[in-house]
């Protein structure tokens, strides 16, 4: 139903792009026709010259969840994929610079690139390692370990606010 991306959780990509490392998680939502499953194209739109790509930990609502205590929001996980967050970086550079939201940059058609599902008892979301190749060159390499908020504190904060609904995607 929607797609809840987390910003700057790993403070290495953070201090890369110039950014601050957050107190606190801090989200945005693309909608689903940012969506793209395992196997499809990602369409490279001609209003960029600058297309990045940024492997994430994609966790998968199994049943609904609002207001859930951290304690309890991994009873509500279906399960995981490795997604793919993209970015038209000079789009979303300039929207900062004017002090527009950047959703142009982040919210196109293909931008969000998920992989296979994986139920939650088949993987450990606490160190998972995952590696983004393009054509055989190695681009990124990440470990949920290295995020600065894990899977249920990010669960948490965003239920606190919105509710969550059985097949939504928190990246």
């Amino acid at each position: 139903t929607k797609i809840i991306c987390i910003g700057r959780n790993y403070a290495k990509h953070a201090a890369e792009l110039g950014n601050n490392i957050p107190s606190e998680p801090f989200y945005f939502i693309k909608p689903t026709t940012c969506y793209v499953e395992d196997g499809g194209n990602i369409i490279y739109p001609d209003i960029t010259n600058n297309l990045h790509h940024e492997l994430e930990l994609g966790v998968i609502i199994g049943k609904k969840m609002s207001k859930v205590p951290k304690e309890e929001v991994m009873s509500h996980v279906a399960g995981y994929s490795v997604t793919i967050d993209v970015t038209c970086r000079d789009l979303q550079e300039k929207c900062k610079a004017e002090r527009k939201p950047w959703s142009i940059s982040k919210c196109l058609d293909t931008h969000c690139a998920v992989g296979p599902f994986i139920p939650a008892e088949k993987l450990e979301h606490n160190n998972v390692e995952m590696i983004l190749k393009v054509n055989d060159d190695e681009r990124q390499h990440a470990n949920t370990k290295d995020m600065l908020f894990d899977v249920p504190t990010l669960l948490e904060y965003v239920n606190r606010h919105i509710t969550l609904l059985p097949g939504d995607l928190v990246q």
